[in-house]
């Protein structure tokens, strides 16, 4: 998952340096379900493939198919905590199915100051 922009700064500079080394130790695959780095899963069926030819017939034959990036997952939610027992890799599936609860929670806090914010300026005088 790319780094939001807003979010950048609470990153270390050797960001780049430190996801290399968590995907090496990972075997560049998730260490959740075990995917390959760049490989490709067919949505319809769940298999998965390194093989290009494979994939495209999968297209050809209506199938969705998703190409397979590794991301780094913070498993306490704070970028700032960047020490490999902190750190896994993870394929956008599992990382988004590990951080499910957590996006519910910030998206709840978010529309709940949004619609502060908005009591505060819609008041009728």
């Amino acid at each position: 998952m790319p780094i939001r922009p807003e979010e950048k700064p609470r990153y270390p500079p050797n960001w780049r340096e430190i996801r290399a080394a968590i995907l090496e130790r990972a075997g560049d695959r998730c260490e959740q379900c075990g995917i390959p780095n760049r490989a490709w899963r067919n949505n319809a069926t769940g298999q998965r493939t390194k093989d290009a030819g494979l994939a495209e017939a999968w297209q050809l034959d209506g199938d969705k198919i998703a190409r397979i990036v590794l991301t780094v997952a913070h498993l306490d939610h704070q970028p700032e905590h960047n020490n490999q027992a902190n750190l896994r890799a993870m394929c956008q599936r599992c990382h988004l199915a590990y951080d499910a609860d957590h996006h519910q929670q910030t998206a709840y806090r978010t529309r709940r100051a949004g619609k502060a914010a908005g009591d505060l300026f819609d008041a009728h005088v």
